[in-house]
């Protein structure tokens, strides 16, 4: 039809038919390549370099003091100056600094770290610093694309591609590499506490390390820190200077789907459990307001209660329904 309309208003256009198709634009057959630019634009900014020494004085007089420079990554977490990064990183250091993508440099101070999920937070005194893109509802799946943004062996920012093979808890309870997320995106020295983003640039974690086996010629599996727990454990270090985790002390293996609760099959002598007089075979499926959906969710609820904090087991117990009262201490280990 429009060629048709075109004839009709151009009659110059009747005796020159390549003319009529050079008006008519072409359509590309060639698809749009894929690309994760927008994600890194977002992202990369908020990513920094980490820069610490540790000073260690000669014993013998005299001599100078020697000192370590290591390197590792970061990611700007709010508009406050607090950084999320990696203990490994920052274990140790007299001096830690802050070097952004636009070249600005800073000194950090560290608030607080957390041996058992192996994050530290920094802080920085500054304003307008990019933060990462953070989506608090955000969940992984196993299949996820996801991208580790990061300073390898002091090369630059450096990204690197893969998925999440297998997904991690929220919960304060995670103490294991099985708990994070693993993928297969590369983790290289300097890469720790770097983000792991999604395709949109959102957060998904902060990258940890890589599984190593000295006996095994494993490549390719990775860990990083879920986004929801790793804000949990930032979140209570600005809060408090450390995380705190309660305690209950019980060991438990089973999950019984009748009763909707777990079976306690041990009690830690001299534990908050054995306090309160729980006992092994008794079946847990309430604390406090919450219905147990797993073994992992009530590790969690008890985890993330404040210790010295009094909450209300309910269990069946020879086919007794008992409300037992539990003073959670905090977990020292």
């Amino acid at each position: 039809m429009l060629a048709v309309v075109l004839l009709l208003l151009i009659p110059e256009l009747r005796n020159n038919t390549l003319a009529l198709w050079n008006i008519i634009p072409k359509q590309s057959s060639q698809p749009t390549a894929l690309s994760y630019a927008k994600a890194v634009s977002r992202a990369g900014p908020a990513v920094v370099n980490i820069y610490t020494r540790d000073i260690q004085s000669s014993p013998n007089y005299g001599e100078y003091p020697t000192s370590n420079v290591r390197l590792g990554s970061g990611v700007i977490m709010d508009s406050q100056g607090y950084i999320l990064t990696n203990f490994h990183v920052v274990q140790n250091a007299n001096l830690i600094s802050v070097w952004l993508q636009n070249g600005q440099q800073f000194a950090a101070e560290l608030i607080g770290y957390d041996i058992y999920t192996d994050l530290a937070v920094l802080k920085v005194e500054a304003v307008n610093l990019p933060v990462i893109p953070q989506k608090t509802d955000l969940k992984s799946f196993a299949g996820d694309v996801v991208l580790a943004i990061g300073n390898p062996l002091n090369l630059g920012q450096t990204v690197t591609q893969g998925i999440i093979s297998a997904t991690g808890r929220n919960g304060l309870s995670n103490t294991s590499y099985l708990e994070f997320l693993q993928m297969d995106a590369a983790i290289n020295e300097g890469n720790s506490g770097g983000a792991l983003i999604n395709s949109n640039g959102d957060l998904v974690g902060i990258n940890s390390r890589q599984f190593s086996n000295p006996q095994l010629n494993i490549q390719g599996i990775f860990f990083a820190v879920p986004y929801q727990l790793a804000k949990k454990v930032m979140q209570k270090i600005i809060s408090h200077g450390r995380v705190t985790r309660g305690w209950l002390g019980v060991v438990a293996n089973r999950y019984i789907n009748e009763f909707k609760g777990f079976i306690i099959e041990q009690v830690t002598p001299g534990s908050p459990a054995y306090q309160a007089g729980l006992q092994p075979g008794d079946i847990v499926y309430q604390i406090g307001d919450k219905q147990i959906n797993s073994i992992t969710h009530a590790l969690d609820i008890v985890a993330e209660t404040k210790p010295n904090t009094s909450l209300m087991f309910k269990v069946y117990r020879k086919k007794r329904q008992l409300d037992i009262p539990v003073t959670i201490i905090e977990y020292n280990q």
